[in-house]
């Protein structure tokens, strides 16, 4: 009941926002820049969108805005579907698969706008095709050169070093995002039960809109219990980690030690690798990083495992009878 209460006022103000739009454009005049705004007050009065979500669609119709100037200012009634085609091959030049077709997406929605107004009867931007995504090969260090990897952040002599380097394994050996780390704290770490507790922002929770349990793998939690035994007096709200990015450190020992540059969210892909590869099941893995498609985008991110590894399970394939 709290929950929906809270809820209430947004619930009333996108009604409202909804009566406004019906009763400004009941003529049907409008201008594409009109419909953008109607879309753009409809994402912002939005309860299921987080706030990056909400960013990124405004971003959209920035991109959009800059690449196609006289659209704006166009009768919504007169943009054809020529004029979209014409606008998509002079901007997937421009930009990557990933945001052309966001960008696509976003059109479409402000041309839906102006058709539930009854300002035009169908959507010129219906028929953009999107692009494909060629995806990403995983380019992670190894278990040895990881451990390297850590010791030249944690000997780097700067004041948060040490810091630097417990937050690169706690994210290698818990699979969470680094926007997630941030808010665990020690009443999220469960020794007894040997899991982790993956609450998210206080907010907008986790990616997903939900926490999640995660079991704690040996290395996380002789990890934890170092860290608890070094700042015991800490109360239980205090966060586990003391530093929430450390992306200089880790360009910084990369470069050092002659590894290939990672990210903080490539730690994440590297945990999930470790576990696939250790002879965790992919739908395990899946639930521990908090997808909900019962393991298809593991299956398309980490399908293709290390060369290494690959090669080492071949050998274990026979056609030979059993004596």
């Amino acid at each position: 009941f709290s929950v929906a209460k809270q809820r209430l006022p947004d619930t009333l103000r996108e009604h409202r926002s909804k009566l406004e739009v019906f009763a400004a454009f009941a003529d049907g005049k409008m201008t594409v820049s009109d419909a953008a705004d109607v879309y753009l007050h409809k994402v912002r009065a939005s309860v299921s969108l987080k706030p990056r979500s909400k960013d990124y669609r405004e971003m959209m119709i920035d991109f959009i805005r800059r690449s196609w100037p006289s659209l704006f200012a166009t009768d919504v009634r007169k943009v054809t579907q020529r004029d979209c085609e014409a606008w998509l091959s002079r901007y997937q030049q421009q930009y990557a698969p990933s945001v052309v077709n966001n960008s696509i997406g976003t059109l479409r929605a402000t041309f839906d706008q102006a058709i539930r107004t009854g300002a035009r009867f169908n959507n010129p931007a219906s028929g953009l095709s999107r692009m494909k995504i060629r995806q990403k090969r995983l380019e992670l260090p190894s278990r040895k050169e990881f451990l390297r990897f850590v010791d030249e952040i944690r000997s780097a002599g700067a004041r948060q070093s040490k810091d630097c380097a417990s937050l690169v394994c706690f994210l290698v050996y818990s699979g969470v995002r680094v926007g997630e780390a941030k808010h665990i704290t020690w009443s999220d770490v469960n020794f007894t039960r040997h899991q982790l507790h993956v609450r998210g922002d206080p907010e907008t929770a986790t990616k997903n809109g939900e926490t999640r349990y995660v079991p704690m793998i040996p290395e996380l939690e002789q990890m934890l219990i170092e860290l608890r035994a070094q700042r015991p007096n800490e109360p239980a709200t205090a966060t586990v980690m003391r530093v929430f990015e450390c992306q200089n450190s880790m360009t910084h020992a990369a470069a050092k030690i002659g590894m290939k540059g990672i990210t903080h969210h490539d730690l994440r892909h590297l945990f999930a690798t470790i576990c696939i590869e250790s002879g965790v099941d992919i739908p395990t893995v899946s639930r521990w990083l908090g997808h909900k498609d019962g393991g298809a985008l593991c299956m398309k991110t980490y399908g293709h495992l290390r060369q290494d590894h690959s090669f080492a399970q071949a050998q274990r394939v026979s056609f030979r009878v059993a004596a």
